[in-house]
């Protein structure tokens, strides 16, 4: 007997579930990724139950960062949340119309900015990094920089690259609300919940902030 998860999540689900209830899901979630306990899933038949329609429980903004799949680090199946992924989770027009799509359209009921350590978006921002497009993009995260006091500019000092990435979650989010009058909104109607979170690469686990 295949015992592997198959279900995913319904409309009624989705509607039944707080702010609250979605972060609290995805911490337990991390918790089973770092603890090896992941729940062993039918890809193929989620994939197939999906196909008509998706009530996901959350929108993930994190880094395009290769070792910060948002999917596995929270142990979520297809179906369970969006991700929208960007070189240090920087927030430009595209990224917010993706968030605005996932709550106001999509109904999901938590939005999530994910910072990471020794994030390389941070530290080339902070090496002043310019290099095509790039050199915008960073542009973007050079105030949590300058927010970022009692330290020298210096991205090989692990604990102000850290303190940068916690500052840079906590200015996407005050950017979120000031440019999308729609998410702010929703937030202050308790419709949705803004929360931020940094991942721990070394050890696996997301601590919110």
């Amino acid at each position: 007997m295949d015992t592997r998860l198959s279900h995913v999540m319904d409309k009624q689900q989705q509607s039944d579930m707080t702010p609250d209830a979605a972060l609290r899901d995805l911490m337990v979630g991390n918790a089973r990724f770092v603890s090896r306990k992941m729940i062993q899933r039918d890809y193929v038949k989620q994939a197939e139950s999906s196909a008509d329609g998706q009530y996901p429980k959350a929108v993930i903004l994190a880094c395009i960062d290769s070792r910060v799949p948002v999917e596995l680090i929270f142990d979520q199946g297809i179906g369970d949340v969006f991700a929208v992924r960007v070189a240090g989770h920087v927030v430009d027009s595209c990224a917010l119309g993706s968030l605005e799509y996932a709550c106001r359209v999509a109904r999901s009921p938590l939005l999530l900015v994910l910072g990471h350590t020794d994030c390389g978006a941070v530290k080339s921002a902070i090496d002043r990094l310019a290099l095509g497009h790039i050199t915008g993009l960073l542009r973007d995260i050079e105030p949590a920089i300058a927010d970022t006091k009692g330290y020298a500019r210096n991205a090989k000092n692990a604990a102000y690259v850290a303190a940068v990435v916690e500052n840079h979650v906590h200015q996407t989010i005050d950017r979120i609300r000031d440019k999308s009058p729609i998410l702010a909104e929703m937030e202050q109607n308790a419709e949705i919940a803004i929360r931020g979170g940094v991942h721990h690469l070394r050890s696996g686990r997301v601590v919110p902030i």
